[in-house]
This record gives structure tokens, sequence and C-alpha cells, in this order.
């Protein structure tokens, strides 16, 4: 097989299968649980993405209308998205220790050094106040502040937003809550701030007076701060919601077409990530084991919640793109009796948690500030993907990383807590039930045993009973042949005689729901084992054509 091939297969899975009639159905190393890198990508080069651009296009030009046609072509042949250097599954693959939760992607230590800071950059995007340090150990942060007023809210939404987007899997920078004190700061001679004529020149005091007119400033003096530390590796810039990499040999995938960015359309609705944009992404080239990769941060999610880097949300955050000409006409000619959700919204407001609620939320509805490609290519197979990682946080496990906000309010870190998990609860309920929800089959000793996602949230009562339709699959052809039908009335049915025993054949087997409390669990999902030494393993997993 060609190397192309052979790369375009170990990202696109059953893609690559289908374009090749001589190719089999499964190979050996499959199920896929790390995604290959097999080109070096050392000569990628840094470049910018315009926001103002992007921006533009995707409120205007973007086509708005969601398309369910394609499936994300970056899942592996069980229908689950492999480790990369986009994703690291994490919360659902298995325990997380309640100190892994908590530090998220932190180190050890508490963030920048004691001692003088010097300031060697000043923040080159975003309306929030922010600069650059090198602290007292040669440690290079990225420092950002609350706005004026609302002391806690933007440092404490950044670094739950990173503890949580991190237990889900996608990467995210080494952030920690700290202090600044003024008295602390130089000025470096690297320091340098853009001007009206835009010549940069070196930053004066006035300047950083000015950032810190901008910042809320406690009683002392002082100032809470969130401190990122840099990412490792060569910075690259942002990444886009759509097309791919041109200077990344492994970035084959379009992007509105890799199920961890679609999933944000679930994750994002959850925490009210509004921001999403290439301004919030960054891409870093990483060097291991002799060969060059690309990793990609969701640098920013501390727009999240119910505030920003400036201030609450508006009110109609989450629930309507910032530009919908349909609504802005609507409004005019009823003047104003034309209604929105968030119009009649209940919000109970704290200074440091802003605007965030759980009763009219609706998942399937919420909206980013702009559309976004990936989202709008999300399917229903995408959408319980992430719902099933939703599901996977207990509330326990919410409320310890609500806990790391660091809320001197007990009584807004316990609203930020149950409003999470009253909006777990509606994505579970929109979502789980949505397609047939069965997961992680497993044929031991003749008998097919599997979960019921749906069943098991609470969300859906179980059917009377499931259907198993059971078939010899050649790997080669694709051909299959009827075995037989067996039937159960719970998650545990027994093989018909006459399964192949010799080592390497496949049996293909196709369940469905009797009797469901929804139409979709009449879809049957398609399970594929090969019989091995040790058993029956799970090949393959089809939940939607």
């Amino acid at each position: 097989m060609k190397p192309a091939v052979i790369v375009l297969f170990c990202l696109c899975f059953s893609v690559a299968s289908a374009a090749r009639n001589d190719a089999p159905k499964f190979y050996d190393d499959d199920p896929l649980i790390v995604e290959p890198i097999t080109q070096d990508a050392s000569g990628a080069v840094e470049r910018e993405i315009d926001l103002f651009f992007d921006l533009l296009m995707n409120t205007f030009a973007l086509d708005r209308t969601p398309v369910d046609v394609v499936r994300a072509q970056n899942v592996n042949t069980i229908d689950e998205v492999p480790d990369s250097g986009w994703f690291t599954n994490r919360v659902l693959k298995r325990a997380i220790t309640p100190d892994e939760l908590t530090m998220g992607p932190a180190r050890a230590g508490d963030g920048p050094a004691e001692g003088p800071w010097v300031i060697v950059a000043a923040k080159s995007a975003g309306a929030a106040p922010g600069f650059t340090v090198r602290d007292a150990e040669g440690e290079t942060w990225f420092i950002q502040f609350d706005s004026p007023g609302y002391g806690e809210a933007a440092t404490g939404a950044v670094v739950v937003a990173n503890r949580l987007f991190h237990a889900i899997g996608y990467w995210q920078v080494d952030q920690y809550i700290s202090v600044l004190r003024p008295e602390r700061l130089t000025i470096g001679e690297t320091a340098r701030m853009r001007r009206p004529s835009g010549e940069k020149t070196r930053m004066t005091k006035d300047d950083l007076a000015a950032i810190f007119a901008n910042a809320d400033r406690r009683q002392d003096g002082s100032y809470r701060i969130v401190a990122a530390r840099a990412v490792p590796g060569r910075t690259l810039g942002g990444f886009a919601y759509s097309g791919t990499r041109s200077d990344d040999p492994n970035d084959i995938v379009p992007h509105e077409h890799r199920r961890e960015l679609r999933a944000l359309k679930v994750f994002g609705a959850w925490a009210n990530l509004v921001d999403l944009k290439a301004g919030n992404t960054l891409d870093t080239v990483i060097t291991e084991n002799g060969r060059s990769h690309i990793r990609h941060y969701l640098q920013d999610v501390g727009s999240g919640f119910g505030i920003g880097a400036n201030g609450p949300h508006r009110w109609d955050e989450g629930f309507e793109y910032l530009y919908e000409g349909d609504k802005v006409w609507k409004r005019a000619v009823s003047f104003g009796f034309y209604r929105q959700p968030w119009q009649s919204a209940d919000y109970y407001e704290f200074d440091s948690i802003g605007r965030f609620e759980s009763d009219v939320f609706d998942p399937r509805t919420w909206k980013s500030r702009v559309p976004m490609a990936a989202e709008l290519h999300a399917r229903d197979d995408d959408a319980f993907w992430a719902a099933r990682r939703v599901m996977a946080f207990t509330d326990e496990m919410i409320r310890a990383i609500v806990h790391t906000g660091q809320y001197s309010d007990a009584a807004a870190e316990a609203h930020l807590a149950k409003t999470l998990i009253g909006r777990k609860q509606k994505i579970l309920q929109a979502y789980l039930p949505a397609i047939n929800p069965i997961t992680d089959p497993a044929l031991t000793g003749g008998t097919l045993t599997f979960g019921n996602a749906a069943v098991e949230a609470g969300v859906a009562t179980a059917p009377r009973g499931y259907s198993a339709r059971w078939f010899r699959f050649d790997n080669r052809s694709r051909a299959s042949s009827s075995i037989g039908e067996t039937t159960a009335d719970a998650a545990r049915i027994a093989a018909p005689g006459g399964l192949p025993s010799a080592a390497g054949t496949f049996i293909k087997v196709d369940v469905s729901a009797i009797d469901p409390p929804h139409e979709s669990w009449k879809r049957p999902v398609s399970m594929y084992f090969r019989q091995t030494d040790g058993g029956w393993k799970l090949v393959g997993l089809e939940r939607m054509p």
C-alpha cells in the first residue's frame, strides 16, 4: 500500500477503507487508540488569522444551515476519537483522581515564583488588560486580570473552565490563580506597546498605570490574576474551525469533520463558551522522538459561564448569534413584542459569576457569538459522543472543579456548580436518547452484553427488550451471511449456535431495541467482533450510517 494511502487510512479509517475495493474493512491494529504521526511538521510556519476577517466571514458568509450528512472523519473503527495532538481521552476512558481533576494541566508548583517580575511584552490581542512577565526563576507567564467591579470573575472562570476542558480531553494551558503586587514589577527593555500610529515603542509607567486602571484592584492594593505558563514548543498562531493547515502534512482531516471540534457544540453549550474563535486557539510545534508534530490548544476557554474578561455576558449570549437579521427585523416590526427565551430567563446574578442559568437553557438551540463551521456539521452521533463525556462527570466532580475558582462567596460557588449540574442534565436528556444509545458491547462465553447510556443516565425508560441479528462477516469482501436472531428482555443476549471459532474470523451483530421509548432506538447499532486467541474482540461499531 502506498505511503499516502497509509496516512489517509490512519486518520480517516472507515473512509480510506471504503475507497479501496480490495482493502479489508478491518486491519490487525484496529481499533486505533492513538492517531499516528506519520510525517514531520517541522516546516510549519507561524501565521496570523485575521480575526476581523474571520468574524465577518463566520457572521455573514458562513451557511448557518446545520449539515449532518458526513460522518466525522477522524473516528476509529469503534466510533471513538483516538488520542492525538488535538484531543486526549480522559474522563470517560478511565477514573480521574481528585488531584488530577483539580490540578488540570498544571505542573507541580504554585504558579509564578515569588520575587521581582519583569514585564517582557505587552498583550498583543484582545481588549482585556494583561501582559507577559518573566518571574524570579526565569519562567515566562501571561498575566490576566479581573475587570473593575467584578473581582474573582474572569480569573475564576478561566481556571474552572481550564480544569473542566482538560478533564474532557482538550489540550489546555498550564494556569494558576495568583496575586500580583505592583511594586514587584519592572518594565523590561523588550516590552513594547503599539501606538495609534501603528508604531511600537517601549512600554512606560503610564502604559502600566492604564492597564491597572482597567483591572480590579483589591483593598490592599494587590490584584488577583491568572498566570498562564508559556506553552512548550514553537508557536504558530491559532487554528481555524474549518479546512486544514497547508503546512502540516499530518493535518489531512478538514477541521469541520473532526469530532472533537464538532463536539464543542455540546461542551460549549455546557460551559456557555460563547467566544469560540480562532483567536482563542493556539498551534505549537512539538518535537518528540526526533519528529516534529503540531499540538492544538484551546488556549482560552475563559469566556464561559456568565462572564467574560470585561464583565457579564449580554443577556442574549448563548441564545443568539451576534447578528441575526431575521430577529432584528421581527423585533422592529413588532415594536419589541417579538420575544425570545432569554428575555424570560430568571438570572440570579453574582458579580463573580455573571448571567448563567439552566432553567431556560436548551442545548440544541445554544449558540456561540458567531457561527462555527465545526459545530454546524455536528451530527447526532457526535453529540452523543460528547454527551457521554458530560455524563461521566459526577456532581461531586463538578463541585470539585468549581472549587478551583477560589471564590470567596460560597453562595456564588454553589450557584455555579448547581447551574453546571442542571445544564448537564439537559444535555443528557437532549442527546443520549436521540439515537440508539447502546454502548460498550462485549462478547464473552457466548453472551453479548452492552450498556444503554440513556437508561443509565436516567433520561429514558428501558425498552421491553433487545433483538440481535447475527452474521458471519467476510472482512475482505465485506459480505455478510445470516447465522440467526436472538432476543432478550435485558442488555444481555445469548448468541445462537454456529458462531465461527477459527482465529481471525469475524462476526457482525445488529442490535436494536424492542418497543423502545424512542423510535430512533429501532435503528440497529452494528458491532463487529474478531475471534482472537483470547476470545472475541470488538473491532468495529457503527452507530449511524
